[in-house]
């Protein structure tokens, strides 16, 4: 009965002790967690306008002045998509948090570090077409706006797609600026320009079904392509 008594004393122990670990382990883990967040909020205040307690189209240019990109580059456009920040230009604490917590960046070199990350993520298919649909959302800078003007549509166009599908936009944009049918691409006619490019054959178009449910903006631009190659 004595050793009994003994094995369950020596088990209480043990469990005891891991528990008193895992104690450990969890304030450790909060404590850093609480430091990182407070690092990512002075990150933050390093370029937040001090009067609207945001960072502005001014503390984003200084921010990519320090991470040495342009500020129409993709890569500060895929940097908003991972904040999910709802007004372009801005960045608001919350969002920004939100962002770097996920790229684990809290410096200047932390976040130079995780953008070719950042791309690769984004290039997952599942990722990107959220991005894609993203991009135009975020260039929605008016109340009640839900559609975009042709001019900034083609600078879009260039910036999000035109690394992948080349072709297809060029030809695309100058089908946008020579046309006189448009002046304004809403989302429905964005994303099925998305899907186009993924799913039609170019440039003879021999799968395209103008049957299919395509916006009617794309069966003109195919039948101006073909015109051209006559």
């Amino acid at each position: 009965m004595r050793r009994a008594s003994s094995k369950k004393t020596s088990a209480n122990s043990t469990t005891s002790t891991n528990s008193s670990a895992m104690d450990l382990f969890r304030s450790a883990s909060g404590k850093a967690a609480t430091k990182e967040l407070e690092r990512i909020d002075q990150f933050f205040y390093s370029y937040a306008n001090k009067s609207s307690g945001m960072i502005d189209p001014e503390g984003i240019e200084h921010l990519c002045s320090d991470l040495e990109v342009e500020h129409t580059d993709v890569r500060i456009l895929m940097l908003a998509w991972k904040m999910q920040a709802e007004k372009q230009g801005y960045f608001t604490l919350e969002e920004w948090r939100k962002g770097l917590k996920a790229l684990r960046a809290d410096t200047i070199i932390k976040l130079k570090k995780a953008l070719p990350e950042l791309e690769n993520e984004v290039s997952r298919p599942s990722n990107y077409v959220d991005f894609y649909s993203y991009a135009f959302r975020y260039c929605l800078t008016e109340e009640k706006q839900k559609s975009i003007d042709i001019e900034s549509i083609c600078e879009l166009l260039e910036l999000v797609l035109g690394s992948q599908f080349p072709q297809q936009v060029d030809l695309f944009i100058q089908y946008l600026k020579t046309q006189t049918d448009y002046k304004v691409i809403n989302m429905d006619q964005w994303m099925g320009f998305y899907r186009f490019c993924h799913e039609i054959s170019f440039p003879d178009f021999n799968n395209y079904d103008e049957e299919l449910a395509w916006p009617l903006i794309l069966d003109n631009f195919v039948d101006w392509v073909k015109s051209k190659q006559m």
